[in-house]
């Protein structure tokens, strides 16, 4: 194809990316959206999958600057997708956690918190500046913060590859790869203001500057006592992930001890191997740890998580496998399964990793012709896989939740060992069928892999669990129930805790997590009793606030198709002697419950 088709071809994703944008833009959410799928317009869906098509057949047929343009093309695309949120208005995206880092950055703001008083500051302290630089709301300052966070992995995930020394065809693939977003699961990561899930798009930049010291040698520019300036850029952005989240600082703390533990039975064993030409990381994996060591063990929140895992593997009833079997026995009661859910959730994972794992055993036999440098790679990561599995293996028998986490920072490698592995399996395919053949192979089941990847980026109904859209009306809501309401009285909610909107309203400052009495534990109302009409007997307290919004309702009533809660319970508020509605809007209601209003 003629060099200028090409600059003609890519300029109109551009422009279909533009468009999508503005057409997004032009349209906000005026609701609560159940699915920003369904929510953004068909024409933005239209010009962003456009666009897709003319990045990924860019990437895998151009070469050289051509490459370089078809791959921000698709970076391009996929942030434009992961900041709809923020491009269509919404108040805020995420609940539960993200909440609480609202009130965290809020505190900051109104100097009730210093950033450096926080164990992972980085995102709140991101959100601030563009508070006071830009103007811009705390919640959209965070928004922005999420946005800014992502970009360094699309952007540092094919550098990385080209780091080591594969090929152009390993970059382009390792580029459409991380356009899936494979690090998100939604079960304990999340395309939301989620500083763990933050975290993880930062960690290519890490990698990028391991290997950067690894592969380029300064020999001239020194900085003071003889330092190298990639050690430092370790360092520094060793650092930088540590104040967005410690549990992916401390996965890059095994990461880089593994790559140490690679290289000193390499000397042991060799007299002559590409490793040996590598500076060692021991000086690194010490430094890191150590700067994780002093950074978390005086602080309460990294001991309170500790003391839970081991409260968890000591605990019989605490553990992954009966989460998965609670959840399975859920799904089949509202007509869905576990197997649906892994097909929708985690095929195109599973694709990827099969196909990964099959090209690590290929090496390890050495059935393939990849090259000393990129093979010496391959080997620094896949051998890391087996501390970082061991820890997924500790965190699935106590803490569930950790262990899904470390899932995704296990997709952030295997992100970038794909594309070495599918380039291998282009070589391989090409012998068979031409290579235009093995292009369009590839090219079709990556295409496949990239829809399903980015259908489940954000949450929806299609995997059974809304949006987290917080909307203005569920933010005023709460914000009129908690600075009016009686203080002796609690709050209680319909399978959400409502302290949580009182950490993003009021802040967190002076660590209580309770709100006129309730707390994470004891927030929420007793659903079979509910559901029976008894709404006094539903909350251990002789007078509560209940509280729901049109996310709860949606969540409990429409996608679990009242599972725990009955639609008639809710409606029976209102005829109820006991209850009195007190506060009320389109997509929030407050009644108290055997009081006065």
């Amino acid at each position: 194809m003629r060099r200028s088709t090409i600059d003609v071809t890519v300029a109109v994703g551009f422009l279909a990316v533009a468009i999508g944008l503005l057409v997004a833009r032009a349209n906000p959410a005026t609701a609560y959206e159940p699915s920003i799928y369904v929510g953004t317009p068909t024409i933005t869906w239209a010009s962003f999958a456009l666009a897709l098509a003319i990045a990924v057949g860019t990437t895998l047929v151009c070469r050289g600057r051509q490459q370089g343009v078809g791959i921000g093309l698709g970076a391009f695309t996929v942030t434009a997708i992961v900041s709809l949120p923020l491009v269509r208005n919404y108040r805020f995206a995420g609940m539960g956690d993200a909440l609480t880092h609202l009130g965290l950055a809020r505190d900051i703001v109104t100097g009730a918190t210093q950033p450096h008083e926080l164990f992972y500051p980085g995102l709140h302290a991101i959100a601030t500046v563009f508070h006071f630089l830009a103007g811009v709301s705390i919640e959209r300052g965070l928004l922005i913060g999420m946005v800014v966070l992502f970009v360094p992995f699309v952007v540092f995930v094919p550098l990385v590859v080209r780091g080591m020394g594969a090929s152009g065809v390993a970059v382009g693939l390792a580029a459409i790869v991380s356009w899936m977003v494979l690090p998100v699961n939604n079960i304990a990561t999340h395309m939301a203001v989620h500083t763990n899930s933050n975290a993880l798009f930062l960690v290519p930049a890490v990698l990028f500057a391991i290997v950067t010291y690894l592969r380029r040698r300064a020999t001239i520019e020194r900085l003071p006592l003889d330092v190298s300036p990639f050690s430092a850029l370790i360092v520094l952005t060793g650092f930088a992930l540590l104040v967005i989240h410690p549990q992916q600082m401390v996965n890059v703390v095994v990461l880089i001890g593994a790559i140490s533990g690679v290289q000193y039975l390499a000397r042991r064993r060799f007299d002559d191997h590409p490793m040996l030409e590598h500076p060692t990381t021991y000086v690194h994996t010490v430094s890191l740890g150590a700067l994780f060591g002093l950074w978390a063990l005086g602080n309460e929140r990294f001991r309170q998580a500790t003391a839970a895992l081991v409260t968890g593997l000591l605990s019989q009833d605490i553990g992954g496998s009966s989460t998965v079997n609670q959840r399975g026995t859920s799904l089949t009661e509202i007509g869905g399964s576990l197997t649906e859910l892994f097909v929708k959730m985690f095929l195109d994972k599973a694709i990827i990793a099969l196909i990964v794992g099959l090209f690590i055993l290929v090496v390890w036999l050495r059935r393939t012709s990849l090259d000393d440098e990129p093979r010496s790679f391959v080997n620094y990561v896949s051998l890391s896989l087996f501390p970082l599995t061991g820890m997924f293996f500790v965190y699935f028998l106590g803490t569930p939740t950790m262990a899904f986490r470390q899932v995704g920072f296990i997709y952030v490698l295997l992100t970038i060992l794909a594309g070495i592995a599918l380039a291998r399996l282009v070589g391989g395919l090409s012998g068979i069928i031409t290579r235009p053949g093995a292009n369009a192979v590839v090219a079709l089941v990556l295409s496949a892999c990239l829809v399903l990847g980015l259908l489940t980026v954000f949450t929806s109904p299609m995997i059974y669990n809304p949006s987290q859209h917080v909307t203005d009306e569920m933010m005023s809501g709460y914000e009129d129930a908690l600075e009016h309401g009686n203080e002796s009285v609690p709050y209680a909610g319909m399978g959400y805790d409502p302290y949580r909107y009182d950490h993003g309203l009021n802040g967190v400052a002076g660590g209580a997590n309770t709100v006129g009495g309730a707390s994470a534990a004891t927030g929420t109302v007793n659903a079979s009793v509910f559901s029976e009409g008894n709404y006094t007997g539903a909350y251990p307290s002789d007078e509560y606030y209940f509280v729901y919004t049109e996310w709860d309702r949606t969540k409990e009533i429409d996608i679990y198709q009242e599972l725990n809660y009955d639609h008639a319970a809710l409606e029976g508020l209102d005829r109820d002697p006991n209850t009195n509605k007190v506060v009320s809007n389109d997509e929030f209601k407050m009644y108290v419950v055997n009081g006065t209003a």
